[in-house]
């Protein structure tokens, strides 16, 4: 459902914008009269910018490697530099790259897990801070999983879990400057096929075996046995970050058909 000018003159920083949830939450805040800051390493990020330019948005795009200090600061600077101040900030960097059983996991896919699904969401928290302590408030939406219970998926499940503690943490520590933080867990969600895929390395019986296995797992573990669409996720992203939850900081809202993650 879209609330028309629910995001009238807001600046939303929307990361791994280029597809998926992300492409969802930004085209989706542009028809509700926000002005974009798009992010993603993928070029793809600017097809989406045109779809939101053809809702009305303001638009500005920002590639860079957001596994980064340097990349999280330089977009900073560009949505300050672009428009003055960052209202709100989604965090949707992240999506494990394997699925395999723990003891499978070589120590190098362990290390690039934790870079590829915690450290965009804790430079870019520290980055839009400067910004959004200075202009008296602002809304910092996580995306995390409620994988943080369940299988072949461990690094990836320690990555959301401590985007789930950095989420409770900063509301406490920010809550003084007007800043909300919270998070979405968010559960299996229907989306079309990746244009680029986190593991491009074609998936072998025994890993077509794995990866069904969290499918059922995920169907088994909600109560209403289904994956959830990308709109259901939009629509609790975009409520944390609206002035609609102006009362709600430090929480964590599985969306995950009852899965609490």
């Amino acid at each position: 459902m879209i609330h028309r000018d629910r995001f009238n003159n807001k600046v939303i920083v929307v990361t791994g914008a280029a597809q998926g949830i992300g492409r969802g939450v930004a085209l989706a805040a542009a028809q509700e009269g926000a002005q974009l800051v798009l992010a993603d390493r993928s070029p793809l990020v600017h097809e989406v910018a045109q779809e939101a330019v053809a809702h009305g948005a303001q638009v500005v795009v920002c590639e860079g490697d957001l596994e980064t200090w340097a990349g999280a600061q330089a977009l900073a600077a560009r949505a300050v530099e672009d428009f003055g101040r960052i209202d709100i900030l989604v965090n949707n960097v992240g999506g494990t790259i394997w699925v395999q059983p723990y003891q499978e996991y070589t120590p190098e896919q362990i290390e690039a897990e934790i870079r590829r699904s915690l450290f965009p969401t804790l430079w870019c928290c520290r980055a839009v801070l400067p910004a959004m302590i200075d202009a008296g408030g602002g809304a910092i939406v996580n995306v995390s999983s409620v994988a943080t219970r369940g299988i072949y998926r461990i690094p990836y499940s320690a990555a959301k879990g401590g985007i789930n503690a950095l989420t409770a943490s900063l509301a406490f520590e920010h809550a003084e400057h007007g800043i909300r933080v919270n998070a979405v867990a968010t559960g299996g969600t229907e989306a079309p096929p990746r244009k680029v895929p986190r593991n491009p390395a074609p998936l072998s019986a025994r890993e077509q075996a794995w990866y069904q296995s969290i499918v059922d797992q995920t169907r088994a573990s909600s109560p209403m046995h289904r994956y959830g669409s990308i709109d259901e996720q939009v629509g609790a992203i975009l409520f944390l970050a609206s002035s609609e939850a102006s009362y709600i900081t430090g929480s964590v809202l599985p969306v995950g058909g009852g899965d609490q993650g």
